[in-house]
């Protein structure tokens, strides 16, 4: 039971994104953990990448967002810690997804598209 309450409450901290949730609500953005709002974010101009801090911080964020929705949508989807203290999205099946690191590759290069992301992980 602690390990579900700490992954619990992990969610909820992850869930959080600050900087995710000031773009997108200046850009009419509703984070509402689907995947017509991985969709809306994959569609937004990428003014953040003028600013590296900004767009790790971002990218950061929108990699624990994702990982929020998978968590919400995605049947037996859950998160865990790296050795490292790195948040990984476990999926059902067992496999790992390094949220984070795919979010900081989507705001720097814009790649992967999180929505692709989103349907990969649903698709296990």
């Amino acid at each position: 039971m602690a390990e579900h309450d700490r992954e619990r409450a992990m969610a909820e901290m992850y869930g959080e994104c600050g900087l995710l949730r000031e773009l997108a609500e200046s850009a009419d953005v509703r984070l509402d953990d689907t995947v017509e709002s991985l969709t809306a974010l994959d569609q937004l101009l990428p003014r953040w990448r003028d600013d590296r801090q900004v767009s790790q911080w971002l990218g950061t964020d929108a990699g624990l967002y994702l990982g929020t929705v998978i968590r919400r949508r995605v049947p037996g989807a859950r998160w865990r810690l790296a050795a490292d203290g790195r948040p990984l999205m476990v999926l059902g099946t067992g496999f790992e997804l390094d949220a984070t690191a795919i979010g900081r590759d989507w705001a720097e290069q814009g790649a992967p598209q999180l929505a692709a992301v989103y349907r990969a992980a649903s698709d296990d």
